[in-house]
């Protein structure tokens, strides 16, 4: 017995109808697969070109002469007491009054030019509260400037930078291993500045100060193959981008099976 035309003929269209769509879905799962592979492509190809952008202004920054800052800044204007010195401060020019309280020997510091030295140190107070390091010339020139005492006040002038970090010798009474502030909160009863400050000028009411003034550099971050590794982070990621545009076409070869 053989089914009705109509009946034949509703069939083949649900067929048809069910063909078309698989088809369509089909075509979307295409569409869906090749969008998010173009997507993934393309997001490892921006990130290598962020990676080759940094690479670039790294390379730049370094043939370019930082532009130095020629104003004079009134040291609370950089930095406080209360706080760490903020990076922004570090080398630039300063100027602050008070009086020298205490004086220190720091041996064996090393100036820009690399001759090592003994450097006198002073801790100046600046108001009733607070006080900073001041490293104001070599230890050998302590006495050049007798009339410098505590009841003298002084107007200074000088690069502000941050503190040391490396001991150079013993930590003594009279004797500081490194240029820091922190050295001196247990003996101090004054809130201390972070950072010191490499004096140019000195001045009383009597007159200039004149002597030998320490040149101090800040330590060169030395960050070798820091260019490459940002060059390398390029490769790696444009890589991924070609391996991501590369997986749909590869067909997977099926070993045969064991007879």
């Amino acid at each position: 017995m053989s089914a009705p035309p109509h009946f034949s003929c509703v069939a083949s269209i649900s067929d048809i109808t069910v063909s078309i769509s698989l088809r369509i879905r089909a075509k979307i799962k295409k569409f869906a697969a090749a969008l998010v592979v173009i997507s993934l492509a393309a997001i490892f190809v921006s990130l290598g070109l962020w990676q080759l952008d940094r690479a670039q202004e790294l390379s730049a920054s370094e043939k370019t002469p930082p532009i130095q800052d020629q104003r004079i800044y009134n040291l609370t204007e950089l930095t406080s007491a209360e706080g760490s010195l903020p990076v922004e401060a570090f080398t630039k020019s300063v100027a602050t009054s008070g009086n020298y309280i205490a004086t220190y020997k720091a041996p064996n510091q090393k100036t820009s030019d690399g001759t090592v030295a003994d450097w006198e140190v002073a801790l100046l107070q600046v108001d009733t509260n607070s006080a900073i390091l001041v490293v104001r010339g070599l230890w050998s020139e302590r006495l050049m400037e007798p009339t410098v005492a505590m009841s003298n006040k002084v107007e200074i002038t000088g690069e502000i930078l941050p503190s040391q970090f490396e001991d150079r010798a013993a930590n003594t009474s009279s004797q500081i291993s490194r240029v820091d502030s922190s050295l001196l909160t247990a003996a101090i009863d004054l809130q201390l500045f972070d950072g010191f400050i490499a004096v140019t000028s000195e001045a009383l009411r009597t007159g200039e100060i004149t002597r030998t003034r320490i040149d101090i550099s800040l330590p060169a971050a030395n960050v070798p193959g820091y260019y490459w590794q940002h060059i390398s982070y390029v490769v790696v990621w444009w890589f991924m981008a070609a391996l991501v545009l590369w997986a749909p076409f590869y067909k997977r070869r099926e070993e045969p099976e064991a007879s």
